[in-house]
């Protein structure tokens, strides 16, 4: 005579991790990073920045525009002419609002073509703007 409980026995299923809830919360803080992170649209070449003992180093910055010892400007790696940049900084502005600009000007710039980005910068509406500087090496 078989009893009943060694044919539940049978029929039961071997316990097993079950990874529905485990993906669930992988996704939600997969979610949660991309949402929270802040990324920083570099310029696309290489500045020597000038030298101030003054320099203090920021740590949100959304957007460096770099200008170059000949004159040009390059916002994302794209060479942009001086009269766009207001346009660029607006729709930056449209997409982060309170967004961090640097200007990233090398040495031998000329001052005239970073007063003019500057400018553009501020008539776009961005609030928190500065200019990148380097320590000086002790």
């Amino acid at each position: 005579m078989r009893s009943v409980r060694h044919g539940a026995r049978k029929n039961r299923k071997a316990p097993g991790l079950d990874m529905a809830p485990l993906m669930d919360m992988i996704f939600i803080l997969l979610i949660f990073f991309i949402v929270t992170t802040s990324f920083v649209k570099e310029s696309g070449v290489t500045i020597n920045r000038p030298i101030a003992q003054s320099a203090v180093t920021h740590e949100k910055t959304n957007m460096v525009i770099g200008v170059t010892k000949a004159g040009h400007i390059y916002i994302e790696g794209q060479v942009v002419d001086v009269r766009s940049v207001r346009a660029r900084m607006e729709r930056f502005l449209a997409e982060i609002p309170n967004g961090s600009v640097v200007i990233a000007a090398d040495t031998q710039s000329y001052s005239g073509k970073v007063i003019q980005v500057l400018d553009a910068c501020r008539l776009a509406g961005i609030k928190n703007l500065s200019v990148a500087t380097r320590k000086k090496d002790d």
